[in-house]
């Protein structure tokens, strides 16, 4: 059997060549030209989460400045606010300092016991047994200083007796508890720990 084109009419030839050529195209498309159009939607996406994530890093870096100057505002808030609740507890530097209260209120401090501290979820509360000797006003006078002081100091358990000596300047004996605290450090998680 002899096959040969030139046999065939002319419009047999061009469906065939139609048909051949649809074919190509078709199969050009679908095993070139599609893998390499979602490729490229692929990478356009990408390339939007990208350009997306460096416009956020951008105005982050902006503001770097902005946070910077805010850190350094917190942190000598912090050192501000250690006066107010120090870190440790320093018995030499608190007695020192009650003296003076108590000496610029003309009061005589006859006793200064520590007692144990209290230890709650932040802070530590230590409280310390005070024995005063001095007059009424001058009690007065030293509660209003403990509470203008820098540190927090909480004066309780107030108990008043007057003195039988008859000196002009010792006419009470007053007891109290000052309690002060102390701020507990944080430890970091350990790595890996989980974290509520």
């Amino acid at each position: 059997m002899d096959l040969s084109l030139n046999k065939i009419p002319w419009y047999a030839q061009f469906g065939m060549f139609a048909a051949i050529a649809v074919a190509g195209a078709v199969a050009f498309y679908q095993f070139y030209a599609a893998p390499l159009n979602a490729d490229m939607d692929t990478r356009r996406q990408q390339l939007l989460t990208l350009q997306a994530d460096i416009a956020k890093g951008s105005a982050t870096a902006a503001q770097l400045t902005v946070f910077k100057q805010q850190v350094a505002e917190l942190e000598a808030r912090l050192e501000s606010l250690k006066a107010v609740l120090p870190e440790q507890k320093d018995v030499a530097d608190l007695l020192r300092r009650i003296q003076t209260l108590a000496t610029q209120s003309n009061l005589t401090i006859r006793g200064f016991k520590p007692s144990p501290t209290v230890t709650k979820a932040m802070h530590a509360e230590w409280p310390i047994q005070l024995q005063l000797e001095g007059t009424y006003h001058n009690l007065g006078m030293f509660f209003d200083r403990v509470s203008k002081f820098s540190r927090i100091i909480n004066i309780n358990n107030i108990t008043i007796r007057g003195n039988d000596k008859g000196d002009a300047n010792s006419t009470i004996t007053a007891q109290c508890v000052a309690t002060t605290f102390v701020l507990l450090e944080q430890k970091p998680p350990a790595p890996g720990a989980k974290t509520n």
